[in-house]
């Protein structure tokens, strides 16, 4: 993700993108637990952050709104900017240190009432608020989200090795997935859950804020996701937090979890992937032809 390392001083420094900031308002949009979104035919599973609208056109108005409130109370020399995860800001670890929680060992922030199942957006402002109290790390001997990881991405407790997760490898990595990583991809057509899905402190998870998830999200069955020409998908999945993989990620998914469930009703339409005008959708129809057994 080069775009990181492009954006290194501004994330380190939000003075850099509001200046004269004095104080940072973290807040939680809870898009709840409950199950992962499916494909139609529920042959993938979709990341349940993922299930509804995009999280930026839900989260961002009411973000403006808070940063408006602000500059009102605070006087006519206050200036505010609110940023999700498409500005050049560390939410969650600002977010940790304004008392939202404390960064677990699978890195998500975490809270001892919400878990981890919610958005992170953070206004920046001149204003100089009294800062909440950090949380402490409450995580202790539990080490359930770094044994579950099917791709092993966790070297070690608080460490990811985005190249080995999931949610990476399905949203924003670009290109072929490695040959060793893709029967650890089993069934997840975009993102993942699993660290998520074992941490003792969603056992309780609350569930999606009015307006945040606004339906569950379904894709069409894998043969017929892999039939979409560019017009068709983009009719399908604008406006959803699906986008982001694009045509060639979110079509090589679906090839990659056909390859792994082995499906022989499954060949035709990957047999016709097999010829797409892209490359990366071509080749991952290819691999998961060689998978099925004849």
């Amino acid at each position: 993700m080069d775009y990181l390392h492009r954006t290194r001083a501004e994330r380190l420094d939000p003075g850099r993108l509001l200046p004269g900031a004095q104080s940072v308002i973290a807040v939680a949009w809870v898009y709840g637990g409950g199950e992962p979104g499916m494909s139609a035919d529920g042959a993938a599973r979709i990341a349940r952050y993922a299930r509804g609208r995009d999280y930026h056109d839900v989260l961002r108005p009411r973000l403006e709104e808070l940063a408006r409130f602000v500059e009102e109370a605070a006087g006519p020399e206050a200036r505010s900017r609110a940023a999700v995860d498409t500005s050049a800001v560390l939410e969650r670890d600002l977010a940790a240190r304004a008392g939202l929680g404390w960064i677990g060992k699978n890195t998500n922030l975490l809270h001892p009432e919400l878990g981890s199942y919610f958005f992170i957006g953070v206004v920046l402002t001149t204003a100089e608020l009294a800062p909440d109290a950090a949380q402490p790390d409450r995580c202790g001997t539990c080490r359930a989200c770094l044994d579950a990881c099917p791709t092993a991405a966790f070297p070690e407790p608080y460490v990811l090795d985005a190249r080995r997760c999931i949610s990476y490898l399905t949203i924003e990595h670009r290109g072929p997935v490695p040959d060793a990583l893709e029967a650890s991809i089993g069934d997840w057509l975009f993102g993942c859950d699993v660290c998520q899905e074992v941490c003792p402190w969603n056992r309780k998870a609350p569930p999606a804020r009015a307006g945040g998830e606004a339906g569950r999200a379904e894709t069409p069955p894998l043969p017929e996701l892999l039939a979409l020409d560019d017009p068709a998908w983009r009719r399908r999945f604008r406006g959803t937090a699906l986008w982001r993989a694009r045509r060639a990620g979110l079509l090589r998914n679906a090839a990659i979890v056909l390859g792994n469930r082995g499906d022989r009703a499954a060949v035709p339409a990957l047999e016709a992937a097999a010829r797409d005008e892209d490359s990366t959708v071509r080749e991952a129809a290819r691999r998961a032809l060689q998978k099925i057994p004849a």
